[in-house]
Parts: C-alpha cells; structure tokens; sequence
C-alpha cells in the first residue's frame, strides 16, 4: 500500500495507475527504502517477478482494499521488467 501511495504521489492529476506504472512505483520505493538490497529484501519475501506484484494487487482487491477497472488483469502485471536488471546496481545507484 505504501508503494501506492509513493506511486500516487507522483502521478498528476492523480489517477488509476496500471499495473505497469504500478510495478515501476513498486521497483522505485524498493529502492528508496531498499537502497542496494531492494531485490534482497524482495525476494526474502518471495516475490521475484512483477507478476508476484500483480498477485498481491488482485489479493487486495479480493479483500476491498484496491480496486481495479474492467480493464485490469493480472496480465498487466507479467515481465514488466526483470528483477536482475532493474534491481541490478547501476539501476540502483542512478535512481
């Protein structure tokens, strides 16, 4: 939820965020909070793809805690990017 938010904050006007926008948020306040060790800390909790990302969301929206448009699928949430490179340290250090 807090990756939301960051990913809210930043959008304007404010509006619904795709799942790709989403998962790019997600990566950046990883590494804001993360720093080096985002994808670390990442796949401690075992998410290591973008598509774990999507679980989560559907899993919220399940319980009423997001909401999603019609338009919105898990596939929105599949290989947005690879872990390895966009949690890799140069991507790390240029955020």
């Amino acid at each position: 939820m807090a990756a939301l938010h960051f990913t809210m904050r930043k959008i304007k006007p404010p509006r619904h965020v795709s799942g790709q926008e989403l998962c790019e948020g997600i990566r950046k306040y990883a590494i804001d909070q993360f720093g080096p060790l985002a994808r670390t800390v990442l796949e401690h909790w075992g998410i290591d793809a973008t598509v774990d990302f999507g679980q989560i969301v559907f899993a919220l929206v399940s319980i009423g805690l997001m909401r999603k448009t019609d338009e919105d699928s898990l596939e929105d949430f599949k290989a947005v990017y690879e872990f390895k490179d966009a949690f890799a340290s140069k991507a790390v250090f240029e955020e």
